[in-house]
């Protein structure tokens, strides 16, 4: 009988990673699943998945995390899903340095520092999965999400780089570039831009109202807006595919914006996303 395959997927205590974590247990897989904050373990442990506390923020957590699973595994770790990360709204004239440091801290210096300390037990195996969930914003830039669609686009530059140095290792690195997903994403933001904007007097306070109102569940509803599975069913593509993608957009607004920027001069497409919502 084959060895069970290992996973750590970071950010499960709700929405991507919370339905990946458990998807894959179902699947077959020994799931590792992170969380930040201690009451978060107990759900996902009632499910027969082994939960660990890492913050990406925080980087003796995640050799914490790492030596774990590799003690637990006997030093296998067959895959890495990073998922964990959040969203700063706000416009780039708005964002304090210390906004947009601490949006990089979370969504991708942790992201590096731990696919990094995975890298060496994959090479002695002579195999691996690393697979990023990025977005549609690492892709195509937004108004108002300069802080987050900065942290993605240097995620896909760096992964991208990866997959092609890990070339020959039997190591495959995948990004995921999720569109519009029913998670609690939104939620997260909403505190973020109150936290960190002076919304009364930035000169864009009134797109900041309409802004607020689509975070706060008020404005207008996104028709196109899916549930985690649809990212979990590229997820299993990259992870078991002989041949992975280095690419699966999610949601039809992301493939049609990957399609139109690669058609479209690019004034006319910047001037196209400048009023989309």
């Amino acid at each position: 009988m084959a060895e069970q395959r290992t996973i750590v997927v970071t950010g499960c205590s709700s929405g991507i990673g919370a339905h990946c974590a458990r998807a894959l247990k179902a699947d077959g897989w020994r799931v590792f699943a992170t969380v930040r904050k201690a009451e978060d373990l107990a759900g996902l442990e009632a499910d027969g998945i082994e939960a660990l506390l890492m913050d990406y923020t925080r980087a003796e957590t995640i050799s914490t995390l790492v030596g774990a699973v590799l003690e637990r595994t006997g030093g296998r770790i067959d895959a890495l899903f990073n998922n964990g990360a959040y969203g700063q709204p706000g416009a780039v004239e708005d964002l304090s340095t210390a906004a947009l440091r601490a949006q990089f801290e979370a969504n991708f210096f942790g992201w590096h520092e731990l696919t990094r300390q995975v890298i060496p037990p994959m090479r002695k195996r002579g195999q691996g999965r690393i697979v990023q969930c990025s977005s549609i914003l690492g892709v195509l830039p937004y108004r108002y999400r300069g802080a987050y669609t900065a942290s993605k686009f240097a995620l896909e530059g760096l992964s991208v780089t990866l997959r092609m140095e890990l070339q020959g290792s039997g190591i495959h690195v995948s990004l995921i570039e999720p569109g519009p997903i029913a998670t609690r994403f939104t939620a997260n933001a909403l505190v973020k831009i109150k936290e960190n904007i002076d919304i009364e007097n930035s000169p864009h306070a009134v797109d900041y109202i309409r802004q607020l109102a689509r975070l706060e569940g008020s404005g207008p509803v996104n028709r196109h807006k899916l549930g985690p599975e649809a990212v979990y069913s590229v997820l299993k593509h990259a992870l078991n595919s002989k041949k992975p993608r280095p690419h699966y957009p999610v949601t039809t607004p992301a493939k049609q914006g990957m399609v139109l920027k690669r058609l479209l001069p690019a004034d006319l497409f910047y001037r196209l996303m400048r009023w989309t919502d």
